[in-house]
């Protein structure tokens, strides 16, 4: 379906639902041709409502965007904490990880785009959330190294700032492969690599 392609005009939906469907369009258009050419009457037309009620919902283009990002944002940090408590095996850990950031560039929504992608970055809004994710995924993988180790705080976070550097730009490559490898020997391959580093430290007594 194009961006072009516009839903049928529905009827009222609960304020949630109607907040579901604009940012669900809004993906689609932002996605499909970056923040500077969409325009809101394309989202209210993906959406299949009238630009009035698109703006009683988002007052501005970059009000829905930045919506669009916290939530997408939100979804990568919340798979890495999840990844993270998925088991006690450290290398098991590294492998749900790489396994997070690969299933997150691969969603077929593609709203990875906005947090690794975004044509905004100069924009200051966007520019605080997409640092934000970052720091907040290496939080929780420092949160772990740290405990495990007993290193300082700031090298557990720069320890963590590399596992997850890694983990973005090959993922991000990976997908750019389409399909040469297959996710599952991307995840194999990406944990062998991290773990052959990060068990190099042993754990505290």
């Amino acid at each position: 379906m194009t961006v072009s392609e516009a839903r049928p005009r529905g009827g009222r939906l609960p304020r949630l639902a109607r907040r579901a469907q604009l940012l669900d369009a809004a993906r689609q258009v932002f996605v499909a041709v970056g923040y500077h050419a969409a325009a809101m009457d394309d989202i209210a037309d993906r959406a299949g409502v009238s630009k009035p009620v698109l703006y009683q919902h988002f007052p501005s283009k970059l009000e829905l965007y930045l919506a669009l990002l916290d939530a997408t944002c939100d979804g990568l940090v919340d798979a890495v904490r999840a990844a993270l408590a998925s088991t006690t095996d450290n290398q098991q850990r590294v492998a749900a990880t790489m396994r997070a950031y690969l299933d997150f560039v691969s969603d077929e929504d593609g709203t990875f785009r906005l947090v690794f992608e975004s044509d905004l970055t100069g924009e200051p809004a966007v520019r605080e959330r997409v640092d934000r994710v970052a720091h907040q995924c290496a939080d929780a993988i420092a949160d772990v190294i740290q405990e495990d180790t007993g290193v300082p705080r700031e090298q557990a976070l720069l320890l963590a700032a590399g596992l997850a550097g890694t983990a973005q730009v090959t993922a991000r490559w990976w997908l750019s492969s389409e399909g040469a490898i297959g996710r599952d020997e991307a995840t194999r391959l990406l944990t062998t690599l991290a773990w052959r580093g990060i068990r190099g430290f042993p754990r505290a007594e």
